[in-house]
């Protein structure tokens, strides 16, 4: 039988935090009546992590995958999703700063109704300059962008409805934004504080360009989430604008040349405005093409527009 949760564990370069982690995942469900599986995913590590994983896969309920080399944390998360077989999954970090013993407790909200349960971080053991304070502005601001709101989109722990992950096509860094791609979908989306603890071995893989990467991210989740299915009001909004901003300089420069005498080739706003013309068509005609490429894909792959969340009544069988 499929078990009832998925814990899909990346691991790059993690080989002291993985027997640790074993023994406490162990632990956090022995006192509950919850099937599990514990999924650990090496990322191409250079070290003995995947000895290490070995070993551990001698406790039980747990599988192993092997990268080819280092794909990154998403790519990794992917690799786990595919492999899920429980009806929640839950991503969790290999170097013990998440606590396996709060995922009994989050499986019990997300029990009350919820498609995702967010860890929330309120008090991290990392250093507030160069981790807290970056991760407070880029949470503020992901909320903003995205419309779900969430104090720590950075939290790898979470539970996702695994259903809805598998529907998923997570790239790049795209899996710090699941919340609000499955909140994009109609997921219902709740948050709970959890533990958080120092590192105790090995060495952070996270950077302030990550700060970077998050941000060039965040557009492809807007565009994702609020226009994946017409981009012609992206594009075609955009070409508009420019036209009527041309129209007005146009406008302007007739204007003057009228009531001022000023000659067209004396107002550099009327090369502004040719320059403006031209990108908004050019615009209108990316939009368009767009539209096409998007029909064509829901087309070919058979993907709807929609997603249903329930269904009721019929005919009895």
């Amino acid at each position: 039988m499929n078990p009832e949760i998925s814990v899909i564990i990346p691991v790059f370069n993690e080989a002291e935090n993985i027997a640790p982690l074993a023994a406490r995942l162990e632990e956090a469900f022995l006192k509950t009546d919850l099937s599990w599986e514990a999924l650990w995913v090496d990322d191409g590590s250079t070290d003995e992590s995947y000895n290490e994983i070995k070993i551990a896969l001698e406790r039980g309920n747990a599988r192993a995958i092997r990268l080819s080399r280092n794909f990154g944390q998403t790519a990794a998360l992917s690799a786990g999703i595919a492999a899920a077989r429980g009806f929640w999954t839950v991503p969790l970090d290999a170097d013990l700063q998440n606590d396996p013993g709060d995922i009994p407790k989050m499986i019990k909200r997300a029990g009350e109704g919820f498609d995702v349960v967010s860890g929330w971080r309120r008090r991290r053991n990392d250093n507030f300059f160069t981790r807290v304070l970056p991760s407070m502005a880029a949470n503020a601001f992901i909320s903003l962008v995205t419309g779900v709101r969430l104090h720590d989109y950075g939290c790898t722990l979470k539970v996702y409805r695994t259903s809805l992950l598998k529907d998923l096509d997570i790239y790049r860094e795209l899996h710090r934004f699941l919340p609000a791609l499955l909140g994009y979908g109609g997921a219902s989306i709740t948050e709970m504080e959890v533990s958080h603890h120092p590192r105790a071995a090995g060495r952070s893989k996270y950077g302030l360009m990550r700060t970077f990467k998050v941000l060039l991210d965040l557009f492809t989740i807007k565009f994702m989430g609020d226009f994946i299915t017409k981009p012609i009001y992206l594009f075609g909004g955009l070409g508009l604008a420019l036209a009527l901003t041309s129209a007005c300089l146009a406008l302007f420069t007739l204007y003057n040349k009228i009531a001022n005498h000023v000659f067209v080739k004396d107002q550099p706003l009327f090369l502004v405005a040719i320059f403006l013309a031209l990108v908004g068509v050019q615009m209108a005609f990316l939009g368009l093409l767009a539209e096409l490429i998007i029909r064509s894909y829901h087309g070919s792959a058979k993907k709807p527009f929609y997603r249903i969340k329930e269904t009721l009544g019929g005919p009895e069988t």
